[in-house]
């Protein structure tokens, strides 16, 4: 309860002038942020904060927020969700005022305010939930509606403004905020300071806000013009030898090919970034600071074309946000995605410049349709676009959907529309909202008005609702030729929607001729006329090109015919849809599509093809087998992904193998050869494995509890030299422990918020705290941690609630699991819809095994 004098008058009954106002609620309602929309402008924050150099000492802030009022009528609430105690005093337009703080609000009374210019200012000490605190170093992270926990703020999107700020840290830091550094000044005494004053910002929304320090190092390049500047804490000299280049040059493009296809020069300031270990997320768009987590950026000799694409795709997608996200958000984080799928669609084509060799098609298809399908094929799967009504649930909007079905979706409008049209559109978009909001409807109005389909309709299904077609198809045939072929689609929950769409499907026949022909999907049965009268194929691949959105039907024949597919798209294509139909239950069972991986697996000779099958591979093995199945098999899915790895020419290729063969190995004298490679660190002829893949190989050693003359995690420890890396292996020991004892007491310390505090580190433990080989031990875990989601959505970054039960459930099989998610859910029947939503969708592989995994034997202790 608030314990200063203010809070008695937080208790007493609101005067009616405010209880005609949104009422002072926990969050930031959709309600009060189009309130204070139509009556604050101009806000501007100067904050100065003190970051001592012990992480347990409070963190003392000065704010002074300055904004322009319409109507001094009602009060105005500031969005500060953290302890009353941390405000210390207030001052409104030069005089004090008692801190009225409730409901993660600082309220500003109508007495002390005037129309126009009002200043407020407030010292305070500084919350921590999103600072991110180490002991050497800390950083932001206030998307979506974080900012608030740090100090008080208007935290919505579209009350953009500009940001002051003056960081005094401990001597020897660097640091690095939204705007360039205007001075600094060394303070010597027995604990030296040192004090950074930034410029201020750009007018940016505050979720943007950000800054990092601590013991960095700075690395200055210019290119192409442009000063860029980044601050890491790698130590490995191979991985800044082969990296730095790649980091600086990656961005340089992105930049260029951003600039030439928007039509607008870089909006902002400066374009620095800053590279953080066991960051959150892949990367975070804040202006003139992005931040990276270190994996992405940092790769060495053993980076496989996956990895070597991903950074490119990484950089390029924040870079991207720089005009979209950043030059024009979104009005409401209902629109959040439109900033996620521009930033992921400019990725892949600047991709497609910026790598040489890489196939954009196929990258297109390894990437976006796996994720996005095993999203939208569950009971969880959510629309495009959703709404919300409370800034606090914005975090359950991300998620696959948006990263992945939105490309799709727009891939489709720019081949509906036309690639000039379109992006003479996105241009048209950018110049009208630059510096502002917007919303989808917005966009779609630019759009509608260059084509003359009729894109409000097409939006209502593709945009507005989740869910996918199921494709069937009639080909009539007479004296070798065909007479007529024609496709149908339904709704997957066999609902009316239709997806209209463009695809191609591929005519096979013997020794390897084909015919392509287009299908423009706009009815719920389609005929091609193009079909007619050309010679009866051996089957027909759908989707050859990997561009429609579905569940297409695929032919027995196929399974013998994968490797005459020479488009290296066609068979990824095919991969996908076979995965899809075995999890339908059609056409072919999980033990037998395994068996044609198996062949597949020596005659694939793509290296991103490679990278999906061996994933299904794994998938099959631990999700869709049941232990008896697992144990016959084995022994010839060792040998074979040895023997594969043993005849592939591609050093990438032979390491994506041989992680498979870790991932999977069971039996004793694979255990035994993957213990040889990691004692003498002597990796396969022609594969390289570095300081990581040899902490990954431990890893796999000790969750088989692998009888080794020494304990391997402790001796791993020893060889690891950089002190971030050492950290994250330490947290995770205990999680592949070999007592059961230690496991539950790991268990126990994830119930407390600080255990949780790294992120990355707790889903990378849950996974072997849960792993295939633990459940029989672990399962019992599975009530409380379901238990905890709600909690872990209030307390956790934005992709912890869905990471956490990924982490949790995703390799469960039996049937007491599903029934501890279905009576779980029973006994909730209010839970928070978003929540329900992720837990149904991370629980869907489970409830598929129950299905198709023949009677599998539950596993007891």
């Amino acid at each position: 309860m608030p314990s200063t004098p203010a809070s008695a008058a937080a208790q007493a009954p609101a005067p009616a002038t405010e209880r005609a106002l949104p009422p002072v609620e926990k969050g930031v309602s959709e309600a009060l942020a189009v309130a204070r929309k139509k009556n604050i402008s101009g806000v501007a924050y100067d904050l100065n904060l003190t970051i001592p150099a012990q992480k347990t000492e409070p963190i003392a802030a000065v704010e002074s927020v300055s904004f322009n009022l319409r109507d001094n009528s009602d009060p105005v609430q500031l969005d500060f969700k953290a302890p009353t105690e941390y405000l210390h005093s207030l001052t409104v337009n030069g005089q004090p005022v008692a801190i009225d703080h409730r409901n993660e609000h600082l309220v500003l009374p109508t007495a002390s305010l005037k129309p126009g210019r009002n200043v407020a200012e407030i010292r305070l000490r500084a919350g921590e939930q999103s600072l991110n605190r180490n002991a050497d170093y800390l950083y932001t992270l206030l998307v979506p509606d974080r900012a608030r926990t740090v100090f008080p703020v208007f935290d919505q999107p579209n009350l953009k403004a500009t940001f002051t700020l003056a960081l005094t840290v401990p001597a020897g830091w660097q640091a690095m905020g939204n705007a360039p550094v205007r001075d600094s000044v060394l303070n010597v005494g027995s604990s030296p300071t040192k004090q950074y004053t930034f410029a201020a910002s750009d007018s940016i929304s505050t979720y943007l806000f950000s800054f990092a320090a601590g013991k960095f190092t700075r690395v200055n390049r210019t290119l192409n013009g442009r000063a860029m500047s980044l601050l890491h804490r790698e130590t490995d000299p191979a991985k800044l030898r082969l990296s730095l280049g790649p980091i600086f040059q990656l961005h340089a493009d992105a930049l260029q090919f951003m600039e030439q296809y928007t039509g607008l020069p870089y909006p902002f300031q400066k374009f620095d970034f800053v590279s953080i270990p066991d960051f959150q997320y892949g990367g975070m768009e804040h202006v003139g600071a992005i931040d990276y987590k270190a994996s992405t950026l940092f790769l060495d000799e053993g980076a496989t074309q996956d990895q070597i694409l991903a950074r490119s795709n990484l950089v390029s997608h924040e870079t991207a946000h720089m005009w979209f996200g950043d030059l024009v958000t979104m009005q409401w984080f209902n629109d959040v995605w439109m900033k996620e799928v521009f930033a992921n669609f400019m990725a892949d084509k600047v991709t497609q410049v910026a790598v040489k060799n890489s196939n954009y098609d196929l990258k297109f298809v390894i990437d976006h349709y796996p994720a996005a399908y095993g999203i939208d094929r569950t009971a969880g799967a959510n629309p495009i676009r959703q709404p919300l009504a409370n800034l606090q649930d914005a975090g359950s909007l991300y998620g696959n959907i948006i990263y992945h079905k939105a490309p799709i979706m727009m891939r489709q409008l720019e081949r509906l529309m036309g690639p000039t049209a379109f992006q003479q559109g996105l241009q048209e978009y950018l110049r009208k909202y630059a510096h502002g909001n917007a919303t989808w409807p917005d966009l779609i109005d630019i759009l509608d008005a260059r084509t003359p389909a009729d894109l409000q309709a097409w939006n209502q299904v593709w945009v507005n609702q989740p869910g996918r077609s199921v494709f069937s198809y009639d080909l009539k045939t007479s004296a070798g030729k065909i007479t007529s072929l024609s496709l149908t689609q339904r709704a997957e929950d066999n609902s009316e929607r239709l997806w209209p769409q463009l695809f191609e499907v591929l005519l096979v026949y013997p020794g390897g001729r084909t015919k392509e022909l287009t299908v423009n999907m706009t009815a719920r049965t389609v005929a091609l006329p193009q079909a007619a009268g050309q010679p009866v194929p051996s089957f027909i691949l759908f989707n050859s090109t990997g561009l429609g959105y579905g569940v297409f039907p695929v032919a027995r024949q196929l399974t013998g015919q994968l490797a005459a597919l020479k488009n290296p798209v066609a068979r990824a294509t095919a991969y996908v849809n076979l995965y899809e139909n075995m999890l339908n239950g059609q056409v072919i069972k999980p033990q037998e599509l395994l068996a044609v991986y198996r062949q597949a697996l020596t005659r694939e000779p793509e290296e991103l093809n490679l990278k999906l099958l061996t994933g299904q591979v794994s998938d099959i093995f631990w999700h869709f087998l049941s232990p008896t199945q697992r144990l016959a098999v084995v022994p010839a899915l060792e040998k074979d992904l040895w023997a594969a790895l043993q005849k592939n020419p591609a050093a990438n290729s032979k390491k994506l193998l041989f992680k498979t063969y870790q991932s999977i190995a069971l039996t004793k004298p694979a255990e035994d050869r993957l213990y040889q490679i990691w004692q003498a660190q002597q990796a396969p002829t022609g594969v390289k494995l570095t300081e990581d893949d040899y902490t990954a190989l431990a890893l796999a050693l000790a969750v088989r509890d692998y009888a080794a003359p020494q304990p391997i995690l402790p001796a791993q420890l020893a060889r690891i030299k950089n002190v971030d890396r050492r950290q994250r292996l330490e947290f995770m020991m205990p999680a592949l422990a070999s007592d059961v004892a230690t496991r539950d007491a790991f268990f126990e310390s994830l119930k407390d918020e600080k255990g949780r505090d790294k992120e990355a580190w707790v889903t990378a433990a849950l996974g072997y705290l849960h792993h295939p080989l633990r459940q029989a031990t672990s399962q019992k875990y599975l009530p409380a941690s379901l238990e905890l989601l709600e909690e872990i959505q209030l307390t956790g970054d934005i992709f912890f609630p869905y990471s956490w039960l990924q982490a949790t459930l995703g390799s469960y099989q039996t049937a007491s699991a599903a029934s501890t998610v279905r009576t779980f859910l029973q006994a909730h029947p209010d839970y928070n819809p978003k929540l329900r939503a992720k837990l149904l969708q991370a629980a869907d592989d489970l409830f598929r095994a129950e299905r198709l995994v023949p009677a599998a034997v539950e596993m007891t202790p």
